[in-house]
């Protein structure tokens, strides 16, 4: 049985030839995978296996393509799947994938050959874009231990002494955004290795129409610790330079703010009067004039003008009547939420977490910085918020009269510095422009026009260790300050680690 070059064992061709046959015959929907390529659909009349003095090929073809190659061996047989070794070019040894797309498990064969063909349109863009420059490492593989994901080819380019660190976001699937923090950690990375180049920045290929808020990022980076370039692709692989300097404006309006019961019919007001009487029962407004009903962030009930609703699965519509279920309601909730109930694993204990941990920060939120006024403090303001982001994000004020976003998560996130830019990129844009006082925003609060500070606030073992590294790529205008609240958050709330960037007033 002979090895590959890389050492794996294989079997003949002519136990491939078998394999073959066995895997088109029991496939109900069979497919072929060559990485860096769109998958070909096998049918009868679109491919031919031939054998001839001991060689076997396989040639396929649709209405675009065609693909011949010789199969050298057998790589490895599964239920629906077979791995082939195969001669790419002369000498050259490399895999093809037959897959059984009716097989519940092929979703992950076709998407890894996805992040594949990408990464080798990524290659072309970087030959095309950087000529002069020598692509030293292409990967679209996991590396767990240092954070990159697979979903975003990374690449390393060289000319001479000079180093470049690339990375290209897929134009499907999650944000395009996300691509720039892994961006930062491989350029971090690269620079921690190769000690004999200088890494000099970041290159980052975006989806063409998708470019905005990474360009928006990008704008708002350390241009003193590297050099920042983005590109964007179209589906035909047309490159174009983006001029960073054209995506400085926000496009979005910000809402006017209404008073905590501002709006609401006096027999609203009374409901919701009666109903605060039941202890744990929070009242927070919400951006348009609408108010929630919450226990420990959990919402239960809604109100706007004269309509009430209320329920957990499905929102109903209130009358009088239904005051007695509702009381009853909040109480069942206060009981299965709180902090040390017996059942932890209840979902309704479980349930959205970062609400439970916003609702916690309010109530103590000179335990989390003394110099911060505690009302008002506005939460999730929609001309803020950069979209569903697993976040929570409360504004406040402190008693300098300095703007301060809190950004809350419970969990750990490695997105998280850059969602929270997101909106300190916002909260700035709309203080500039006067616009929070214009809206009614912290009435008889003359806000000053420094940069707004920002706390990024989670429980203290709960940080992305890559939070720190992505951090210090931001711009020094902004004062950015990390928070750690013990793991006990739920029942008490107490500081346990405060990191504040060096450099940053």
């Amino acid at each position: 049985m002979p090895a590959t070059a890389g050492g794996a064992w294989r079997r003949s061709p002519s136990e491939a030839r078998e394999a073959l046959e066995r895997f088109l015959q029991a496939a109900g929907e069979p497919a072929l995978i060559e990485p860096g390529e769109d998958p070909f659909a096998l049918h009868q009349d679109n491919y031919e296996l031939t054998w001839c003095d001991g060689r076997l090929s396989l040639a396929v073809w649709d209405q675009y393509r065609h693909l011949r190659r010789r199969i050298l061996g057998l790589a490895a047989e599964k239920s629906g799947r077979l791995e082939l070794f195969v001669e790419h070019f002369p000498k050259r040894e490399a895999r093809i994938y037959l897959i059984d797309l009716a097989k519940p498990k092929a979703g992950t064969v076709v998407l890894r050959a996805e992040r594949y063909r990408l990464r080798e349109r990524f290659r072309l863009w970087l030959h095309r874009c950087y000529p002069e420059w020598r692509i030293v490492e292409l990967s679209a593989d996991p590396d767990i231990e240092h954070s990159l994901s697979s979903v975003h080819p990374r690449a390393f380019l060289c000319k001479g002494a000079s180093g470049l660190a690339a990375i290209a976001a897929a134009a499907e699937g999650e944000p395009a955004e996300a691509s720039l923090a892994f961006g930062l950690i491989w350029l971090d990375y690269l620079r921690r290795t190769r000690s004999k180049q200088q890494v000099e920045g970041l290159v980052v290929f975006l989806p063409h129409g998708r470019e905005r808020t990474a360009c928006l990022r990008l704008l708002h980076l350390d241009r003193r610790r590297a050099r920042f370039t983005a590109w964007t692709y179209t589906p035909d692989d047309l490159l174009a330079p983006i001029d960073l300097a054209d995506h400085g404006n926000i496009e979005t309006k910000l809402t006017p703010v209404l008073g905590r019961t501002q709006g609401l019919s006096p027999r609203v007001e009374a409901w919701i009067a009666q109903l605060r009487e039941i202890p744990e029962v929070e009242v927070a407004p919400r951006a348009g004039g609408m108010v929630t009903l919450r226990i420990h962030g959990l919402e239960f009930a809604w109100a706007e003008g004269d309509k009430f609703w209320f329920g957990l699965d499905r929102k109903l519509e209130a009358e009088a009547f239904h005051l007695t279920e509702i009381a009853a309601l909040a109480h069942e909730l206060s009981r299965l939420r709180a902090p040390n109930a017996a059942n932890r694993d209840n979902p309704l204990w479980r349930e959205r977490p970062e609400a439970w941990l916003e609702s916690q920060v309010r109530k103590h939120l000179r335990v989390l910085d003394p110099t911060l006024c505690a009302d008002p403090v506005y939460g999730q303001i929609p001309a803020l918020a950069a979209g569903e982001r697993g976040v929570l994000d409360l504004l406040a004020v402190d008693q300098d009269r300095r703007l301060a976003i809190l950004e809350l998560k419970a969990s750990e996130d490695l997105q998280l510095p850059l969602q929270a830019l997101d909106y300190w990129i916002r909260v700035k844009w709309f203080l500039g422009r006067g616009d929070f006082e214009a809206c009614g925003y912290f009435p008889g609060v003359a806000l000053r026009r420094t940069p707004p500070r920002l706390l990024l606030i989670t429980p203290a073992l709960e940080y992305h260790p890559t939070t720190g590294v992505i951090l210090k790529y931001l711009s020094p205008e902004i004062p950015v300050e990390q928070i750690g609240v013990g793991a006990a958050w739920r029942s008490r709330f107490q500081v346990v680690f405060r990191r504040k960037l060096p450099g940053r007033a």
